[in-house]
């Protein structure tokens, strides 16, 4: 018989498959003007960059990533770049590091999933010996441990997880030196703030500074704190200026499945369910409980979208011209709480990134979120 228990389980099962590095696909080159890094990965991963001064070099650190059988000569085309070299930094992290001929700025960088796993695509462009020493320095790693507080017992308060995307050595998406981890943070921060606000309602932060927090650790801590519904905030960068606006998704109708195994296959078993202890009953029975669950938290996850879009374009909020989608997010992969992924906009263009800069704008986007979660606890559609 199932036991029902607190499920209190923090990090993923520590058994991670290692990123491998495609040298067909990558490359330190020179471009027009600029130095273009390209490196073709196995998997999306967590990575942070910085700039060294004397000598002038790029660092980029990598999460799992193995560079088993590389050579310099396989990257490097000797120009903007002089040298290069790589390898294991510590626990489970390496570090490329790049000599550059001269001073360089980093003028957009971002990974992408891409057919054959995830590319990183990083360019410097000219900069002045003054510019670049000012910008130079490690930052702090940020890998705080997130603390993990039992289940909270508030007089049936509605929970609200809001999960600000990436942060500390994993920055997200980076264009004209704006960059998408503070962002998210600030505009979860204005989010909850409103929702403190609401009678009955507890928003909860997954992150409260520029701290990384792995993907799965998100869910479980959402878990633990017993989240009725799920807000994760992105802001995405591509490689054209073109795509803009908002948009909302949700777990592919078809992707339930393929979530359950992955979730059964990296987590343990006490932390698939709140309240459920599956430890013991084998990975079938696991998979069959999370189906069954999300069958009716899929369906709520996709009404609450809905109402999120609708409250955002009667604010004003900037929507893409495709605003609700689907798609098979690490985040939205939980079945015992509806969950939604926002794209706040895109970096890469010039009108969404000034509006997430703007404080006026964002305070619209916070006020939309925020009267989804009223007309949501006040009378589910």
């Amino acid at each position: 018989m199932i036991r029902f228990l607190l499920a209190l389980v923090l990090w993923m099962s520590p058994v991670m498959a290692e990123i491998r590095v495609d040298p067909d696909r990558s490359a330190v080159r020179d471009g027009w003007w600029r130095l273009q890094i390209e490196l073709g990965l196995s998997d999306v991963t967590p990575y942070r960059l910085f700039t060294l001064d004397a000598p002038r070099r790029l660092v980029i650190d990598f999460d799992q990533v193995a560079w088993d059988g590389m050579t310099e000569a396989d990257l490097l085309e000797p120009g903007r770049a002089t040298g290069l070299r790589f390898g294991p930094l510590r626990d489970g992290w390496s570090r490329l590091v790049v000599d550059l001929a001269g001073p360089l700025a980093v003028k957009e960088a971002a990974m992408r999933r891409v057919d054959g796993g995830a590319l990183l695509s990083i360019t410097l462009k000219k900069s002045s010996p003054d510019a670049f020493a000012a910008s130079a320095g490690a930052p702090d790693l940020g890998l705080d441990e997130p603390g993990i507080a039992p289940q909270i017992q508030a007089d049936d308060a509605f929970i609200v997880i809001i999960d600000p995307g990436h942060g500390g050595i994993d920055p997200g998406a980076d264009r004209d030196g704006v960059q998408e981890a503070p962002l998210m943070l600030a505009l979860g921060q204005e989010v909850a703030a409103l929702l403190h606000e609401m009678p009955g309602v507890m928003p909860v932060l997954t992150r409260e500074a520029d701290h990384f927090v792995p993907l799965n650790a998100r869910i479980s801590m959402a878990r633990a704190r017993g989240a009725d519904l799920f807000i994760s905030l992105h802001a995405d960068a591509l490689e054209e200026d073109a795509a803009e606006g908002a948009s909302v998704y949700t777990l592919s109708p078809d992707g339930g499945g393929i979530a359950a195994h992955r979730m059964v296959e990296r987590h343990e078993l006490g932390d698939l369910l709140s309240g459920v202890d599956l430890t013991g009953q084998g990975d079938r029975v696991a998979t069959v409980l999370m189906d069954l669950a999300r069958q009716k938290t899929g369906p709520q996850g996709r009404r609450f979208a809905d109402v999120l879009v609708q409250q955002m374009r009667e604010r004003g909020v900037r929507l893409n011209a495709r605003p609700r989608r689907d798609g098979q997010f690490i985040v939205l992969s939980a079945a015992d709480f509806p969950s939604v992924l926002i794209e706040a906009g895109f970096l890469s263009n010039a009108s969404d990134r000034a509006r997430l800069t703007d404080p006026a704008a964002r305070a619209d986007f916070a006020s939309a979120i925020a009267a989804a979660v009223d007309v949501w606890t006040t009378g589910q559609p």
